[in-house]
């Protein structure tokens, strides 16, 4: 059994992060050849940064990484055209480039796996009926979508009974809305949709109106940036308390993840903590030197992820600040390690499906 077998075998979460580290160094040791000897592009950059790929990382730090922002200027894979099954596109307000990346069969069913492995540690294999708090239009081109759609698509997987719960103008369906809770009230319900979407168009309207709705039973899983959200003085902490106090709803559960290593999530765990999954890891680099930093100190958050074959995006430099809390002990009891995003790194662009779309809807009422 090979090591990405191996990982994807055993339950979500459950292995230390020692052997965990062990496999994933194997794995990323065979992508980082691989991409080097087909992708020159990276090859370039490997070669100017004198990195050896014929021998052997000793540690996950050793793996070379891209910064994340490389992918708004170069096309950058390791597949030809005719492979390619699918183009994802980073979020980005008008005017900015965006990153594409290029996935083939393989890489796209890693991640599909990959996902279904992280979601339904948290709500069972039984695929529940859905809202999402989005418009259909989102996902009509399949074969390129947003970060946004590609959210949307990946998440629909594990629900049934689909409701977009916003119209063509993004105005929330109230009365359609209570109709589909209704029929599917003795059922848990799952809900998706991108952080300030979620606040802006759910929350806020029914607030707003005075409408009170029950979703006491439902799970909602949100993403994207926080950026405006904080600016309203909205943290992580009040959006939860305030969407029980609407609406009774508990279980609520924020991941990070990016378009350019989509599938590889890091879900808030019950004590507000984001998790690596079997397949993915994170290390905290000092911005001054690019060392890497230990547990409790805040730094440049780097990715890595043994899914893409399609594109060197293993390895991965962000633009997002971060602290590991922990690694193997989350009162939770998933195994890896913890941490949480502490924010952009300063004048970083604006890249959050939730910021993004934030941004245009405040241009658009200027």
């Amino acid at each position: 059994m090979s090591a990405i077998e191996e990982l994807f075998e055993l339950p979500e979460y459950s292995i230390d992060n020692s052997k965990k580290r062990a496999l994933l160094l194997s794995e990323l040791s065979e992508l980082t050849k691989f991409h080097y000897s087909n992708c020159l592009p990276y090859k370039n950059i490997l070669n100017n940064l004198d990195i050896n790929t014929e021998h052997e990382f000793q540690k996950i730090e050793d793996v070379p990484y891209l910064p994340v922002r490389l992918f708004k200027s170069q096309k950058i894979q390791s597949i030809p055209d005719t492979e390619v099954l699918k183009v994802l596109t980073s979020s980005g307000t008008t005017g900015q480039q965006v990153s594409k990346i290029a996935l083939n069969k393989e890489t796209s069913m890693l991640q599909v796996k990959a996902l279904a492995s992280i979601i339904t540690s948290y709500i069972g294999n039984k695929r529940l009926p859905m809202i999402i708090i989005d418009t259909d239009a989102t996902i009509k081109n399949k074969s390129s979508l947003s970060a946004r759609g590609a959210g949307l698509v990946g998440l629909s997987n594990f629900g049934r009974k689909h409701f977009f719960a916003l119209d063509e103008n993004m105005e929330l369906k109230v009365d359609e809305l209570i109709s589909y809770l209704e029929k599917n009230k003795s059922e848990s319900i799952l809900i998706f949709g991108f952080t300030f979407m979620v606040w802006q168009y759910l929350f806020k309207k029914l607030k707003d109106t005075n409408k009170v709705i029950d979703l006491s039973s439902a799970i909602l899983i949100h993403s994207g940036g926080w950026k405006k959200l904080q600016e309203q003085a909205v943290s992580n902490e009040i959006f939860k308390k305030e969407l029980f106090n609407q609406f009774k709803l508990k279980r609520i559960y924020n991941f990070y993840g990016m378009v350019e290593q989509v599938g590889s999530i890091f879900m808030e765990c019950e004590e507000g903590f984001l998790h690596t999954p079997n397949f993915a890891e994170i290390l905290i680099r000092n911005f001054e030197d690019w060392s890497v930093l230990p547990i409790g100190q805040s730094g440049v958050v780097q990715t890595i992820s043994i899914l893409p074959k399609s594109y060197p995006g293993h390895s991965l430099l962000t633009e997002d600040l971060g602290t590991i809390k922990g690694i193997d002990d989350c009162k939770c009891g998933r195994k890896g390690t913890y941490f949480l995003i502490d924010g952009r790194i300063p004048k970083a662009e604006l890249r959050g499906c939730s910021d993004t779309h934030a941004e245009s809807v405040l241009n658009a009422s200027r």
